[in-house]
């Protein structure tokens, strides 16, 4: 297809083109959660299957989507958007805590909010990977911001004398791959703790990594 088809404009039902066109689009990628998510997944959807799914036809597929990817695209960006809606909010409710308490925070809503369902870690950990370089880069650049925000706590507490003044770029990378992996791991059944473990264990790391860096031990 080689691009969307127009869509109708004017008033209908009492709803204009726009409304029509948020509420298609929002059916569309409701329907795109449950049958990437918990169903066939990505590979194993058809526009045809999406759109049954959806209520609508496919001709109001393509006046929305040029292709499923497309429709992938978005539902990777929708459920990071709320992970990070659910983060700031935290962020916000923990101002004045120590360093401690408010990486507790911060980390159960997040680990709240992407295992309160499953569909969610399944687009954002495996139906993501490896479906084109477009999608790679997409995320890629979206973990990027979640380092971006954690790195602009880190900085906070640096300022607040919580933590060792240095470059904390690569660690928190580094630590945002374990926060993936072990929550995908746990998600999965791959690991024997609750949540709350899980968090506290993630905190652990994290004030470990914002320890000051001890004397190298040299010869005797």
């Amino acid at each position: 297809m080689a691009g969307r088809i127009k869509a109708p404009t004017g008033r209908y039902g009492g709803k204009s083109a726009e409304e029509r066109q948020a509420e298609r689009r929002r059916r569309f990628l409701d329907a795109a959660l449950q049958l990437f998510g918990d169903g066939p997944g990505f590979r194993g959807t058809t526009v045809a299957a999406l759109s049954e799914a959806a209520g609508l036809s496919t001709r109001q597929f393509y006046e929305e989507f040029r292709t499923l990817e497309d429709v992938l695209a978005a539902l990777h960006l929708q459920v990071n958007g709320w992970a990070e809606e659910a983060v700031l909010g935290a962020v916000a409710e923990a101002e004045d805590m120590p360093l401690a308490e408010r990486a507790t925070v911060i980390f159960r809503a997040y680990a709240a909010n992407v295992t309160s369902d499953r569909r969610r870690i399944r687009i954002t950990f495996v139906e993501i990977i490896g479906v084109s370089s477009r999608l790679e880069e997409q995320r890629l650049a979206r973990r990027a911001r979640w380092i971006d925000l954690v790195c602009a706590e880190v900085a906070g507490a640096v300022a607040r004398g919580e933590a060792a003044p240095r470059d904390y770029r690569l660690a928190v990378t580094a630590f945002i791959g374990s926060v993936n992996g072990l929550l995908h791991d746990w998600s999965a059944g791959w690991v024997d703790a609750t949540l709350d473990e899980v968090v506290d264990e993630l905190v652990r790391i994290l004030l470990g990594i914002l320890q000051p860096v001890g004397p190298r031990l040299t010869g005797p």
